[in-house]
């Protein structure tokens, strides 16, 4: 039931609750510290708002330091050193998802490969047919790295001043398919900012720059020249060049070499070397005394068929791991070593026909890559670097 007595509160007084408990205050004094009040909250969110701004600026700055320090970094290539990897098309038990082309060309070791000499080319050709047509394909650390690659090449050529050609030839070809690429930015082709691309640009055209200002020099020793070999041996190393455009460049030096370059049995082994049987027969010239122009039919066969690519090392593919890889090749003192101690070396080169010490050297040569085969040289096979772009196709 309601209390029904008289009322024990004084007029203007109230209870409030304190930390010490219920208090019994006046109406002034309610006033009094709900003024206190509102100043110490009002202060209270000043000082919040304060830390608020002072932890978002904490954080923004935060996060400058750390793209700053990521872009410092980035601005120093970094190249992958993998020796071999796993061409995977499919999800199986062991592994999920698949080996794209811009994943192999980021992790092979296509750095020291542009430093070796038998390497060279097949990296210069790899990245002329990724200039042609792969390059969208590529994601942006591949293309990033794709650049920074083509750079390092650029500075190499300038520093050796050799295989000038083919690096203007592959210039060339990236600056044209790059021209048609960026105008189609706004349907992604290319990964990144138009303006990033629009620099590599400029720097392909200060590349193309140099190369063309750049000058030969001639060797300081004074020892024998080509020029001083006899013609007979001029000609069979003439009969070692395997690109018509090299003969053609050495016919300029002098007008001994011109006569000799001018050899129609030169010309004929070159087109018999390139093409078949059957294209030769196509594309016949035949001059005014009845001889076959075997030059001019080098050059007009060029233009209608893919002429056979040669190089002195390639990328291996096992067919057991399917594994991909650069094959080591060892050191002909090493290789000689390792034959001193596997064998009673005297013994084996008195007794061995050469061919036997061939095999020996050959099968000293690593492949390089975890192979569980019984014989892994069988199953390791050249890939081109047309090979190597089709090994991704899916």
């Amino acid at each position: 039931m309601p209390f029904l007595g008289q009322d024990w509160r004084s007029p203007g007084q109230s209870w409030v609750k304190t930390e010490d408990g219920w208090k019994k205050t006046t109406k002034d004094e309610n006033e009094t510290n709900n003024n206190v009040s509102e100043r110490k909250s009002y202060c209270k969110e000043e000082h919040d708002k304060e830390n608020l701004i002072l932890s978002i600026n904490y954080d923004v700055a935060a996060k400058k330091r750390k793209k700053d320090l990521l872009n410092n970094n980035t601005k120093i290539p970094y190249f992958h050193k993998d020796k071999w990897i796993y061409v995977h098309k499919g999800s199986t038990k062991e592994r999920h998802g698949y080996c794209t082309l811009g994943e192999a060309f980021n992790r092979l070791d296509f750095c020291s490969a542009i430093k070796d000499t038998r390497r060279f080319n097949y990296v210069v050709r790899l990245l002329e047919l990724i200039a042609k047509s792969q390059l969208p394909s590529l994601s942006g650390v591949a293309q990033k790295n794709y650049m920074n690659i083509l750079e390092r090449v650029v500075q190499k050529v300038l520093e050796d001043q050799q295989n000038v050609r083919p690096i203007k030839e592959l210039l060339q070809t990236l600056y044209a398919s790059l021209c048609s690429l960026v105008q189609d930015m706004g349907k992604s082709v290319l990964v990144g900012n138009i303006n990033i691309w629009v620099h590599r640009m400029e720097n392909i055209l200060q590349w193309q720059q140099q190369l063309d200002n750049i000058q030969i020099n001639r060797p300081t020793n004074t020892g024998m020249t080509f020029l001083d070999l006899p013609a007979s041996l001029q000609l069979n190393i003439m009969h070692c060049l395997s690109d018509g455009r090299d003969l053609v460049s050495l016919g300029q030096v002098c007008p001994d070499l011109s006569a000799l370059t001018e050899d129609r049995l030169l010309w004929k082994k070159l087109c018999q070397y390139h093409f078949s049987d059957r294209q030769i027969r196509k594309r016949l010239m035949v001059s005014d005394k009845g001889h076959l122009e075997w030059k001019k039919m080098y050059f007009k066969l060029c233009r209608c068929y893919p002429h056979k690519e040669q190089y002195s090392d390639t990328l291996q593919f096992c067919t057991h791991c399917h594994i991909l890889f650069w094959k080591v090749r060892l050191n002909s003192f090493l290789a000689l070593h390792i034959l001193f101690r596997k064998t009673s070396l005297f013994l084996f080169f008195i007794h061995s026909p050469f061919m036997a010490i061939t095999e020996m050297f050959c099968s000293l040569q690593d492949t390089n890559h975890p192979c569980t085969a019984n014989n892994p040289e069988s199953c390791c096979k050249a890939v081109s670097p047309q090979g190597f772009i089709n090994l991704f196709k899916f």
